[in-house]
């Protein structure tokens, strides 16, 4: 919530006036746990038995696609309740995004790829390697609003893989141009990138180094790179959402959510062993937070909306 405050009316004294600004200027934070999650409102288990939950994104329609990444398959919780297989075998697929044409886009680790998921379910290979190499293994993905795009490829060894060390050093973050004829590496120097996601103006982009515990903000630049490289907290994540307060969902223990200033507002618990994979905002309303754990896909209505695909 953003509070706009006027210095203007006589009504407000001398020491309210000075109160206000002191609060603005230490960044104080005014958003209240029950302002993101109304009061009595507990995550509830839609879906179980996966064997590696990941991944969650929503289409226009509010359905929120998922993963279950050593099933190799994609599936659909649609907007009204009902749960399908989107795709399979789908690349042991991990992050997905949507553009604004409908299509989902998929970081399909089997061999190191990123793919292009039609409506219908047909796939298109976008990349697989990086100045002639392989990719580590695309992890997350999010699409700028010009439809240029981010990944990070970190490197966290398969079993199903038949290279034993990573082809690219640094782990690092990527940006493919809208035109799909320029890729580039925008950002290094993390343990292991994972968590993605930019705000809806195409103008921030968060980076979550979970193996280094610290998430990144950056100013995006129109020609894909990124500037003002400054930590926004000291806590990694897995995947990451935001809602359209600007506030932003780490996933580590239970579900964080911090002001666009980088303070903790709240924690979302789960059940054991509270390790939430990923999240994403869906539903027809888009204010149902939709978590994927290890073991299956949780809900939990919220007070807030989300925004974006992911």
């Amino acid at each position: 919530m953003i509070l706009l405050v006027s210095f203007a009316p006589p009504r407000l004294g001398p020491a309210m006036k000075f109160s206000l600004l002191l609060a603005a200027l230490l960044g104080v934070a005014s958003v209240t746990h029950a302002q993101i999650v109304p009061p009595g409102e507990k995550p509830q288990q839609l879906v179980g038995d996966l064997q590696f939950g990941e991944g969650p994104a929503c289409d226009a329609q509010g359905n929120v696609f998922f993963t279950d990444q050593p099933a190799d398959r994609i599936l659909e919780w649609s907007a009204n309740g009902k749960l399908s297989t989107f795709l399979q075998p789908a690349g042991r697929a991990n992050g997905l995004c949507f553009d604004r044409e409908g299509n989902l886009w998929a970081c399909a680790d089997a061999k190191n790829e990123l793919w292009k998921i039609l409506p219908a379910g047909r796939v298109e290979i976008v990349l697989k390697n990086y100045e002639g190499r392989l990719l580590n293994g695309p992890n997350d993905v999010w699409i700028r609003p010009d439809g240029g795009l981010y990944f990070t490829d970190p490197y966290y060894r398969r079993p199903y893989w038949t290279r034993d060390l990573a082809e690219q050093n640094p782990r690092g973050v990527y940006f493919l141009s809208a035109d799909r004829k320029r890729l580039v590496r925008v950002a290094e120097g993390m343990e292991q990138p994972n968590g993605i996601i930019g705000t809806p103006d195409g103008r921030t982009l968060y980076v979550a180094d979970n193996s280094g515990r610290k998430t990144w903000r950056f100013a995006i630049q129109p020609d894909g790179s990124l500037a003002d490289r400054t930590l926004f907290c000291e806590m990694g994540s897995d995947g990451m959402t935001l809602d359209t307060q600007g506030n932003v969902y780490l996933t580590y223990d239970g579900v964080a959510v911090f002001s666009p200033k980088g303070k903790q507002i709240t924690q979302i618990d789960l059940p054991p062993p509270n390790r939430p994979t990923n999240v994403c905002f869906g539903g027809h309303d888009r204010r149902t937070l939709f978590i994927t754990m290890p073991n299956g896909l949780y809900a939990l209505r919220m007070a807030v909306a989300g925004s974006g695909s992911q």
